[in-house]
């Protein structure tokens, strides 16, 4: 284990870190897809809201846990509280189901980033190129590996000789790759065959200005437990890496200030993916080609989109896929940090030792993963009605079972049993001025248990 685990070197260095774990593949593919679905700024309207008051109250909870513990997630639970074990054990279970499955996704945006890279981006256009590639055995597990091998390469450097500095360097780009593309997916336009132009100011238009057509109670809440899962991805919150980070923050750094500033990245950032992608896409492809999310959107209609902007496609692609890659990694490391950092409390392992254990689970599940789509290939209809396949799976149980239900066990114990004040003393010990206390313990206590239960029930078809 690390002689001293305040390894930051400073609040940026937290910052920068937290912010791109936050910023990964749910920013990028589901987030622009919701805000179109659900009303365009009604929906951005209410994820706001649920940012500064539900993701404030768990994001600021687990990052507490971690700095007053100085305990990864395995084990900071336990300290908190001698019977709050279990809940240590699934904090670190997530992170190992969704490592996999997200490394095996990483390497699908790699082999999509080295086409563009070679001026070869019109191939990923074509009809049936996406299913075919993933369809395949040897390439798919090759981009795998490499996209491991990166990240456990940045994760063995350590906090700050690895995380934070890979941090430093890689927000600043990605931030400005998002900028320049989305400046660009205004600027565009396209002719219809029937004579119509569509404008990217149009698709900004939809994005941001509400829809309250057929808008009811029920419409309402279907946004709010849409906004709310879309919470989970961008926070990183149920998955032991806000812990994890947090047990690296020094005693000094200035907790409440923090967690502000990632609210404030996260947020920017999912904006200005869905500014990235909507436009574009409503230009080339109509109202209807803004119904694609996940998998669907980033790797079949968004390579549709950079073929038809003609010379710029295979750049923009490129800039684009570059920043996907960027942002998977960034993800990807924060979610091993949190399997490695379990390893050294829990099983006193160092960290190489740990970067390479968790490393070859990784491979081994991930190769799995990738066999799903082939060799290993079946249908499974989950609980909430999807045809689910290996990658479902994984990710139904760990996004839509586990995340909830390590959340709705963290609100009990800091909202009954410890008592808010546990975590409230932790943001206030350097005299710091806690001005959304009372809506924290009001939100621990009271609407954050009921809002996750309600977001488990519908996981599970209730």
């Amino acid at each position: 284990m690390e002689e001293n685990r305040n390894s930051f070197s400073n609040s940026l260095g937290f910052v920068l870190a937290a912010a791109a774990s936050a910023v990964g593949l749910g920013n990028i593919w589901r987030f622009p897809y919701l805000a179109a679905r659900d009303g365009g700024g009604l929906f951005l309207v209410i994820y706001l809201i649920l940012a500064l008051t539900f993701g404030f109250a768990l994001v600021t909870a687990e990052i507490a846990i971690g700095r007053k513990t100085k305990q990864s997630p395995l084990t900071a639970y336990k300290m908190l509280h001698k019977n709050a074990g279990a809940l240590g054990v699934m904090a670190c279970v997530i992170p190992s189901v969704i490592l996999p499955y997200y490394c095996a996704i990483g390497g699908w945006v790699v082999r999509y980033f080295l086409a563009f890279l070679t001026g070869a981006g019109e191939q990923t256009a074509q009809e049936g190129y996406f299913k075919d590639y993933i369809s395949g055995i040897a390439l798919p597990i090759v981009m795998l590996l490499v996209f491991l091998v990166l990240t456990m390469a940045i994760v063995l450097g350590g906090v700050d000789k690895g995380i934070e500095r890979f941090s430093k360097i890689i927000m600043p780009l990605l931030l400005l790759f998002v900028i320049v593309i989305a400046v660009f997916s205004l600027t565009i336009s396209y002719k219809g065959e029937d004579g119509s132009i569509r404008t990217g100011m149009e698709g900004l238009r939809i994005l941001i200005l509400p829809d309250l057509t057929g808008v009811d109670i029920k419409k309402i809440i279907s946004t709010l437990i849409d906004a709310m899962g879309q919470l989970f991805y961008s926070l990183s919150i149920a998955m032991g890496i806000l812990i994890a980070y947090g047990s690296y923050m020094r005693d000094d750094t200035d907790l409440v200030g923090a967690v502000k500033q990632i609210e404030i990245f996260d947020t920017g950032i999912a904006f200005l993916a869905g500014v990235m992608v909507i436009p574009a896409v409503y230009v080339f492809m109509g109202k209807e080609g803004m119904e694609a999310s996940g998998p669907g959107l980033m790797f079949v209609t968004l390579p549709r989109v950079f073929c038809q902007m003609g010379a710029a496609g295979n750049i923009i692609g490129g800039l684009f896929f570059a920043m996907v890659l960027f942002a998977a990694v960034t993800s990807s490391v924060s979610m091993m940090e949190a399997v490695v950092s379990s390893f050294m409390d829990g099983f006193k392992m160092k960290r190489k030792k740990a970067v390479l254990l968790a490393g070859g689970i990784t491979f081994l599940a991930g190769v799995l993963v990738c066999l799903g789509y082939n060799v290993l290939k079946f249908e499974y209809e989950l609980p909430n009605g999807a045809s689910a396949q290996i990658l479902d799976i994984m990710d139904y149980v760990s996004n839509n079972l586990l995340m909830p239900v390590v959340s709705i066990g963290t609100c009990i114990l800091v909202g009954w049993i410890v008592g808010p004040g546990t975590v409230i003393d932790e943001v206030s010990k350097n005299g710091e001025n806690f001005r959304r206390k009372e809506l924290f313990i009001i939100m621990i206590r009271y609407v954050a248990p009921v809002m996750l239960m309600i977001l488990l029930l519908k996981a599970i078809g209730l």
